[in-house]
């Protein structure tokens, strides 16, 4: 079992930056990928950026390449979203999730947090 509770999200400006935190308590974090998701209103949620249980390994959605950041901590069982040049497409409501295993992937990730709102004005 993991249990995550996303912080850092907030209001900012067009072309201002976020860090998004992930904070994991649980026996399987260290072997789990982790990745980050978003809805916005009136849209499905949306894979954003997933990273492999080392850290050495990372995903990206096209639209946030070259502007979102994700890495990990192992040793603060931590996972962060580092969000530059943001943009008011990129509001929504933010969820950090873990996937057990090796593989790295964009879907059927198994545990989620309750989500951080990130609102960007233009």
């Amino acid at each position: 079992q993991v249990r995550l509770v996303e912080s850092g999200g907030g209001l900012v400006q067009a072309g201002g930056s976020l860090r998004l935190s992930c904070a994991a308590s649980g026996r399987t974090f260290s072997d789990s990928a982790m990745g980050w998701f978003r809805q916005a209103p009136g849209k499905e949620r949306e894979f954003v950026a997933a990273v492999n249980w080392s850290g050495y390994s990372t995903l990206y959605v096209d639209s946030v390449k070259g502007r979102f950041t994700i890495s990990r901590d192992n040793a603060k069982n931590t996972v962060y979203l580092q969000m530059n040049s943001l943009k008011p497409e990129d509001t929504a409501v933010y969820y950090c999730a873990a996937r057990p295993g090796v593989l790295l992937r964009t879907s059927n990730y198994t545990y989620w947090g309750q989500g951080t709102q990130v609102t960007v004005s233009s």
